[in-house]
């Protein structure tokens, strides 16, 4: 059974940090590439970061310079470090992997853990 499982949400001040986690099972992680997306109250679904399974990454314009992506496959688990953040990063922060294995496309997603940025 696949589970990506978030954690590290919370509530904070706007200027201040968090740092998500994913760790994932019932998945080979490591040939996965991985990502962070969130959804404000109201909108659409949108893509933070991304790293490949090489270790790329990219992000989204609104967070670059503030936000890293990173991942341990050793412990099958991605991160997203946030920092200066702001009110409007106020969303539900979901992990997703996605793979391809024997010609077969896999796409999982996590629960989801709620940020809040409000003074």
């Amino acid at each position: 059974q696949v589970q990506l499982v978030e954690s590290g949400g919370g509530f904070v001040q706007p200027g201040g940090s968090l740092r998500l986690s994913c760790a994932a099972s019932g998945i080979l992680f490591r040939v996965y590439a991985m990502a962070w997306y969130r959804q404000a109250p109201g909108k659409e679904r949108e893509l933070v970061a991304t790293i490949g399974n090489g270790g790329l990454t990219d992000y989204a314009d609104s967070v670059k310079d503030r936000f890293a992506i990173s991942r341990d496959n050793a412990k099958s688990t991605v991160y997203l470090q946030m920092n200066s953040l702001k009110p409007e990063d106020t969303a539900v922060y979901y992990c997703n992997a996605d793979g391809v294995l024997f010609g077969k496309q896999y796409h999982y997603w996590g629960q989801g853990t709620q940020v809040t940025v409000s003074s």
